[in-house]
């Protein structure tokens, strides 16, 4: 894009992606940023491998005694966040959402 002389700080701005970050990481349990797992014994290791291949999230487990046990990746991945859906409240000339007939602002839009 160009610029007025005067707009130098704009120019500058758009050969660095006008100063925001556009970096995206992975999400979670794809081949590119795969779960990482910590567990102590082989049982604990076949037993966290079988709900990783039945959701089909790529995964990395580490058996290591010493180490403690980390399955944050996992509970991450179990309890992701749901969208919630909210119903729109209607416009102040809208129908009322009581049936009455009237316009939502005259009816129960007045507080």
């Amino acid at each position: 894009m160009l610029y007025a002389e005067g707009n130098r700080l704009m120019n500058l701005a758009d050969k660095h992606n006008r100063g925001f970050e556009r970096k995206k990481t992975a999400r979670l349990g794809t081949e590119k940023n795969p779960a990482s797992v910590v567990v102590q014994n082989e049982e604990r290791e076949q037993e966290l491998s079988a709900i990783f291949e039945e959701n089909g999230w790529f995964y990395t487990i580490e058996i290591d005694e010493e180490k403690q046990e980390d399955v944050s990746d996992l509970e991450l991945l179990k309890n992701l966040p749901t969208t919630r859906v909210v119903e729109k409240t209607p416009g102040r000339n809208d129908p009322c959402i009581c049936g009455s007939g009237k316009k939502y602002k005259k009816c129960c839009g007045r507080s």
